[in-house]
């Protein structure tokens, strides 16, 4: 089986692999590349995301083809992709993030700062936070509820279905922490660096 981890110039994705690497060991083929020919040849994506939302989207459409191959491989071809921290608020239709930005549009919803309370509550949000896991999901199996994940963000993924959250995290108000939609899977913690937990998700997705 063959992982592939797509490298679009998103920012530092080596806790991203080096996680991969050591849940896959020698069973999986953990493969890091934008081209396009690999990301088709694979049985499972990983998205990871680091930075704003309009950088994360620039990045992905400097690579020509590679919007296009990732709506052929999760949305025509419906094979398992995971997106992480920005890699899953890029689901969204929108996000508004430095200027408005249009998103993929594999999960009706906006992206929007999250609401600070008037300063009350520091962005980013940065740290362990626990999740509330709200509907069964492939990616939580053997996973405890109420279990604490990394955080680091000043952005939430708002989808417009609500069924489309697996799970959630309380800063400032109920924050989307986690979604699938049939073979679409994001985290807006980051499971490489959550630890032992972090790794059973992990190990999870590949195994789906």
């Amino acid at each position: 089986m063959k992982v592939t981890i797509v490298d679009y110039n998103s920012g530092n994705i080596s806790s991203v692999i080096n996680s991969f690497n050591e849940v896959a060991q020698d069973k999986v083929n953990i493969e890091v590349t934008a081209d396009l020919n690999k990301i088709k040849s694979s049985d499972k994506v990983v998205l990871p995301g680091q930075g704003s939302f309009k950088s994360c989207v620039d990045a992905l459409k400097k690579i020509n083809g590679l919007i296009d191959t990732l709506n052929e491989f999760a949305i025509t071809n419906k094979k398992p992709l995971l997106g992480i921290c920005v890699g899953l608020q890029m689901f969204a239709d929108i996000g508004y993030e430095e200027t408005e930005t249009k998103g993929l549009g594999w999960i009706p919803g906006k992206v929007s700062k999250i609401d600070n309370q008037n300063g009350k509550y520091k962005l980013p949000h940065i740290g362990w936070n626990q999740i509330n896991i709200v509907k069964e999901s492939k990616i939580f199996e053997n996973v405890e509820n109420y279990t604490h994940m990394y955080f680091v963000h000043s952005y939430e993924f708002i989808p417009k279905d609500k069924n489309m959250i697996s799970a959630t995290t309380d800063y400032s108000s109920n924050i989307v922490c986690a979604v699938e939609n049939e073979n679409i899977f994001g985290t807006q913690f980051h499971p490489e660096k959550s630890d032992k937990i972090g790794l059973k998700i992990i190990d999870n997705f590949i195994n789906i």
